[in-house]
């Protein structure tokens, strides 16, 4: 019997369970058997499974986060910590892998697949929906709409004070969040890490927004935008193991200078972990459920090191390398419409 191994890793969010549920039915469609490894590349290699049958997938499919559980765990960073996947790998008996993750998870699949592992399946996940070869990650959608809600609400308590609120939302290195999020929300300002944020500009937008007689402005800023001016800096904190810093606190800078330099009452709202949490949309559970018959699929076809991918309406597999090559940024179409609404 062929038996398939599934883990999910890094960040957790909104689909991973629709992903997990479809790979279960569709292996059991196939006549496959079907092991979880939990917390991601952590669980292979400490040998943490669990037997995943239809019953044990009843029901998940709603639910946000993972049931496997997820950790930012780096193999290639913990000694021998290669020999270790390997080993388990074969104990297990896997057949295949799929992968279920973002440029981390799966960047340390596309070097599995060349140091020693070759029979590995990516599936494309991210609320940043960062990952290239790929139109859309499953948990962005999801995302926007909660941010986007988020910011909805800032509307009426900035409106009813008179001030300006500052929403900071996720992305590391792209804005997707941030441009869709704020256009979606009527936001006044939107600050991506494409562009460095200048201030001046920032508050030129909002002085003339005040001057035509509007009495709030609502900016939106991803959390790992950065600043224009070199000396307005956050202070780098401790490295995750695959070399990232936690990111936050643009938000209160650039509240605190937006008030310091315009005169106007600014307060910030850090929405975090709420765009990661609770139920998907209709569209991330659908795209998560389509993601995981194709992994399976591959599987049977015997495609492996390839990452099932959307591209316009249809479903298709690329190589893990081409996802994991370079991050995908905004289309900067879509920032120049979103300037439209500046100020």
């Amino acid at each position: 019997m062929t038996t398939i191994g599934i883990l999910t890793g890094g960040g957790d969010c909104p689909g991973l369970n629709s992903v997990i549920r479809a790979v279960v039915r569709k292996s059991f469609n196939e006549g496959y058997e079907v092991i979880g490894i939990k917390n991601g590349w952590k669980g292979l290699m400490e040998n943490d499974i669990i037997k995943l049958d239809l019953d044990g997938v009843s029901g998940i499919l709603p639910k946000g986060g993972t049931i496997l559980g997820t950790s930012r765990t780096n193999p290639y960073k913990k000694e021998g910590g290669l020999e270790k996947v390997k080993v388990i790998f074969k104990k297990l008996g896997l057949d295949a892998l799929i992968a279920v993750g973002g440029e981390d998870t799966l960047g340390v699949a596309a070097q599995l697949t060349k140091d020693g592992i070759p029979n590995i399946i990516g599936v494309p996940k991210t609320i940043d929906n960062d990952l290239s070869a790929t139109d859309y990650t499953f948990g962005f959608d999801t995302a926007i709409n909660i941010a986007m809600e988020c910011i909805d609400r800032l509307h009426t308590t900035a409106e009813s004070h008179h001030r300006v609120v500052v929403a900071e939302v996720m992305g590391r290195h792209a804005g997707w969040i941030a441009i869709e999020s704020g256009i979606a929300g009527g936001a006044d300002v939107i600050l991506i890490p494409e562009i460095p944020i200048d201030i001046e500009e920032v508050c030129k937008s909002i002085k003339k927004r005040h001057q035509r007689g509007k009495t709030f402005s609502i900016v939106v800023v991803a959390e790992g935008a950065v600043f224009k001016e070199k000396e307005m800096v956050l202070q780098e904190e401790k490295l995750d193991e695959f070399g990232h810093v936690r990111l936050g606190g643009i938000g209160e800078i650039l509240a605190r200078e937006i008030e310091k330099r315009t005169g106007y009452e600014t307060r910030v709202s850090v929405f975090g972990h709420i765009q990661r949490g609770g139920s998907p949309t209709a569209f991330d559970r659908v795209l998560g459920t389509r993601f995981g018959v194709k992994a399976v699929e591959l599987v049977k076809n015997k495609k492996f090191g390839r990452m099932a991918a959307l591209v316009g309406n249809k479903i298709i597999d690329v190589p893990l390398e081409d996802a994991v090559r370079e991050l995908k940024t905004i289309d900067m179409e879509l920032y120049e419409i979103a300037k439209e609404f500046f100020g």
